[in-house]
C-alpha cells in the first residue's frame, strides 16, 4: 500500500490523550490505564504541561517490586525521560525519534498552541500510516535489545 510521505505528526497521532497529574498516586495511574486500556500515560504538571511519561511496567518494577505503596507514591516521582515531537513535524521525524530513543509511544505537542499536549503516537499509529519498510526498521531498532 502506498503511504503519504508528507504526513505530519498530527496526521498520524491519536487525539484525546489523558494525563495523570504529577501529584496523583500510582494507584490512580494504574486505574486510569486500566480504564483507558493503555499501558502508558503522560504525566502533566499543575501547569498542564507535559512533565514525563509513566508505563505500567514502571509501576510494577519501580514501585510494587520495590515494596512501595502505589497509593502513596506520586506519579511524577517515577517519570521516565521526556521525548516529544511538535505536531507540525513530519511523521518520518517522529519515527526517527522513536527509533533513536527506543520508545514505543511519543507525545505530540503543539508548539504553536502554548506547548500543549495534543496527542500520542504509538506503534499502532505507525503501523496504520507508514510503509512496511519503515515499520520493519522501527521494529528491528526498538526491539533489537528487548529482553
Amino acid at each position: 500500500m502506498a503511504r503519504n510521505t508528507q504526513l505530519k505528526a498530527r496526521d498520524i497521532m491519536s487525539q484525546g490523550v489523558k494525563c495523570i497529574g504529577e501529584h496523583q498516586s500510582l494507584q490512580d495511574a494504574a486505574k486510569m490505564m486500566r480504564d483507558l486500556k493503555v499501558g502508558c500515560l503522560p504525566i502533566c504538571g499543575d501547569d498542564d504541561r507535559l512533565k514525563g511519561m509513566i508505563t505500567d511496567r514502571d509501576i510494577t518494577v519501580r514501585c510494587v517490586a520495590e515494596e512501595l505503596d502505589p497509593a502513596t507514591v506520586q506519579a511524577g516521582t517515577l517519570s521516565r525521560a521526556l521525548h516529544w515531537i511538535d505536531a507540525n513535524s513530519s511523521a518520518s521525524e517522529a519515527l526517527q525519534i522513536m527509533e533513536r530513543e527506543q520508545v514505543k509511544r511519543l507525545p505530540v505537542i503543539d508548539v504553536a498552541d502554548d506547548h500543549r499536549l495534543v496527542g500520542m503516537i504509538s506503534e499502532a499509529n505507525l503501523a496504520k500510516n507508514l510503509s512496511d519498510e519503515q515499520i520493519a526498521e522501527f521494529a528491528s531498532t526498538v526491539y533489537a535489545d528487548a529482553p
